[in-house]
């Protein structure tokens, strides 16, 4: 993706100036063995770098293969740091990474999905974790089911991460995502957003901004009525499936635009995926029908019961897949927070008792 990653790396860290920051401001970090499993692209560099810098050990695996720049795991490495990730890994390749890093005897954990913490707990046995941080809602929903045997700390829902990140940014670079990709513009086009959490609410606002026709798909009964006071019409999915022309699946969850859904769309209508699962979409359906790829990188064309669908991105998170995801100056935010968590894992988290909490204020405030 990269034409002169030198240049772009150059260009990152001159604009995120939080991020260094908050990595100037953490210990020294020899002894600490992190095993990062998260997002591997451009922006992530200059931070794992810091972390190196300060002494760190660092193993990288990554939350979802599709999202890997390969040229950003090669300069890390170089920088010291061990990795088992590549793009579109296999999901055996990818399976086995989580078993390699846990294998690599880590002391700490820094996550975006809890994929090693549940392959860890699968297990009497592995490594004695003293701590970890987890960044999605759809991790710390995994973690609900998990007696946690350290303390993890969340900071998905930081104001500063849910506020700024997932209510902001990732509807607008799926947008712009979507323009790049397609060439097409939202104008006169029917819209659909499943889920209402905050980047549903974001992606449904900025489809708005350019020009889409917006409905809300929401079955929490609270977010379906937080949906109608800010004035979208809230639709029964099975139903509106049927006149959208664009489809943006924004749970987290497993299966939420299924096979009968498939069937039920309208000719010529696309379908994206922006929720950290991959699953959201049963693109195993769409697989078992005729295919054709296009002209235009991450469109795919699937043909049935006379009709064409197309999927973006094989059904991945759309704006990191097919695009850049967070701006720079935006990220810069997000990613300082995630250094002073890792700061309070190696330093007064420690201490904590096994178990779930939210990053504290103290660790994270002073980087804003």
């Amino acid at each position: 993706m990269y034409q002169d990653f030198a240049a772009e790396l150059a260009w990152a860290s001159l604009h995120m100036t939080r991020t260094r920051a908050a990595v100037a401001a953490l210990p020294d970090l020899h002894g600490v063995r992190l095993a990062c499993n998260m997002h591997l692209d451009l922006k992530m560099a200059p931070l794992v770098a810091g972390l190196l810098s300060k002494g760190a050990e660092v193993f990288l695996t990554t939350c979802n293969p599709t999202t890997v720049q390969d040229d950003v795991v090669k300069y890390l490495c170089d920088k010291g740091a061990t990795a088992h990730a590549w793009r579109d890994m296999s999901d055996a390749d990818w399976s086995d990474s989580f078993d390699k890093a846990l294998a690599w005897q880590p002391t700490h954990l820094c996550e975006m999905g809890a994929d090693l913490t549940t392959r860890l707990h699968q297990s009497a046995t592995g490594p004695k974790i003293i701590a970890g941080l987890e960044a999605t809602g759809s991790g710390i929903n995994r973690l609900g089911g998990v007696h946690p045997r350290y303390p993890i700390f969340n900071w998905d829902d930081l104001p500063v991460k849910e506020g700024l990140h997932n209510r902001h940014m990732v509807g607008l670079t799926a947008w712009h995502t979507f323009f790049q990709t397609t060439h097409l513009t939202l104008h006169e086009k029917t819209v659909i957003v499943i889920g209402y959490g905050l980047v549903g609410q974001g992606v449904a606002a900025a489809a708005k901004a350019y020009g889409g026709q917006v409905q809300v798909a929401e079955l929490n009964p609270a977010r379906a009525l937080q949906a109608k006071y800010d004035g979208w019409p809230v639709v029964d999915l099975a139903t509106a499936v049927t006149q959208a022309d664009v489809v943006a699946t924004a749970t987290g969850a497993y299966g939420v635009l299924n096979a009968k859904h498939l069937q039920a769309m309208k000719d010529g209508a696309f379908i994206l995926n922006v929720g950290h699962v991959s699953q959201e979409i049963d693109v195993p359906f769409l697989k078992q029908q005729a295919r054709h790829s296009l002209p235009m990188p991450y469109v795919d064309a699937y043909e049935f019961d006379g009709k064409t669908l197309y999927l973006l991105a094989d059904g991945s998170m759309f704006n990191l897949t097919a695009g850049y995801g967070d701006s720079l100056n935006a990220f810069d935010v997000t990613l300082a927070v995630m250094a002073a968590g890792i700061g309070h894992i190696v330093g007064a988290g420690a201490s904590h008792a096994a178990g779930l909490y939210l990053l504290p204020q103290s660790a994270w405030m002073p980087v804003l």
